[in-house]
């Protein structure tokens, strides 16, 4: 039954594609905030990945987008947006813009967004295609995530969506007194944490998930 559901599926428009995505993976697997599913339902992802994958767009998987980096699986994107929390209105970092979607879904809860990408093309790419569906208020530049986006600190959500070894000092200090954070940690084993600010000095971290996501480079290879 659930192969005839896909067929179908396939055979349908990106918004019904979009439908079915959102129940079969995200509801069925237990998302339940109703921002986060409405702006899965309603972000076109076909839009973020290249022509060529564009008949997977809406399959559970990652997808290549180029320069050895993917379009995380959907789930993930919205696994990781639920864990943020996010509020209408809050400043969020995102680090690792990669094809612009988790950015686009950010925007859609409500966040106003600086997203940060150090592979060039990606970055340039990204902001075309933002700029294209309507997310022209996303702020973006070509850079090294692991120093932030200090200028523009605090912020009141930081999402890392390419995984370093350790957190990088930078983005903690640049989170908000009450901010939370999510980022993936770690090497051949990777974790998901959640960080949350509970003081100029203190911070609370809990492992939700265990994921896989391509690692962080720049300085953080370096650290």
């Amino acid at each position: 039954m659930l192969l005839v559901l896909w067929s179908l599926a396939a055979l349908a428009g990106p918004a019904e594609e979009r439908a079915v995505m959102v129940d079969r993976q995200l509801v069925a697997r237990g998302i339940t905030d109703p921002a986060v599913l409405k702006a899965m339902g309603e972000v076109p992802r076909h839009e973020f990945v290249p022509e060529s994958r564009r008949s997977q767009a809406y399959a559970d998987r990652p997808l290549p987008i180029g320069f050895r980096q993917t379009i995380s699986q959907p789930y993930i994107v919205a696994f990781m947006t639920e864990a943020l929390k996010v509020e209408p209105g809050q400043k969020v970092l995102e680090i690792g813009t990669g094809s612009g979607y988790q950015a686009a879904v950010l925007a859609a809860v409500g966040a106003r967004v600086w997203t940060i990408e150090i592979v060039e093309p990606l970055g340039q790419r990204a902001r075309t295609d933002l700029d294209r569906l309507g997310f022209g208020t996303i702020q973006a530049r070509i850079g090294d995530g692991y120093v932030g986006w200090p200028e523009e600190a605090p912020f009141d959500r930081v999402i890392v969506t390419a995984a370093p070894d350790h957190v990088p000092q930078p983005l903690l200090d640049q989170l908000a007194v009450g901010g939370r954070m999510v980022i993936p940690v770690g090497e051949d084993v990777q974790e998901l944490l959640v960080i949350e600010r509970t003081g100029p000095e203190a911070y609370e971290r809990s492992s939700v998930l265990g994921v896989v996501f391509v690692p962080m480079t720049g300085e953080a290879e370096r650290r």
